[in-house]
């Protein structure tokens, strides 16, 4: 069964507290830096949630993405994603350039969704 909206967004939300988190620790910076860069969409509020939840629970990076990942690829493609990308890298430069352990993450994340789909009959 394919994921709702409402599980894509907590996903969302999951991939960049696991982005965030990946140097080991979630910068004020790049929380300010998230709030600004999905302030105008209107599933802002779930993804950041769903990031404030993963943080106050202190989910590891591999758990947090884990979940995220699988259900991205259930839900499938989507437009979203493009602007997902944008968010990943703009949190993770919000503290001085991204860190070595977030653009691999960002760019795991990338290559796995990319594997995923290309294998897919759509």
């Amino acid at each position: 069964m394919k994921p709702s909206k409402e599980q894509l967004y907590d996903a969302l939300g999951e991939l960049i507290y696991a982005v965030a988190f990946a140097d080991g620790e979630v910068q004020e910076s790049e929380v300010k830096q998230l709030e600004k860069v999905i302030s105008s969409h209107p599933w802002s509020a779930a993804v950041k949630w769903s990031f404030n939840y993963e943080k106050s629970k202190g989910k590891s990076v591999e758990e947090a993405y884990e979940k995220a990942i699988d259900i991205c690829k259930a839900y499938g493609p989507t437009e979203e994603y493009v602007y997902l990308f944008k968010a990943l890298d703009a949190v993770a430069e919000a503290n001085n350039g991204i860190e070595l352990s977030e653009a691999k993450l960002i760019q795991r994340f990338k290559n796995d969704l990319k594997e995923h789909f290309l294998h897919l009959d759509l």
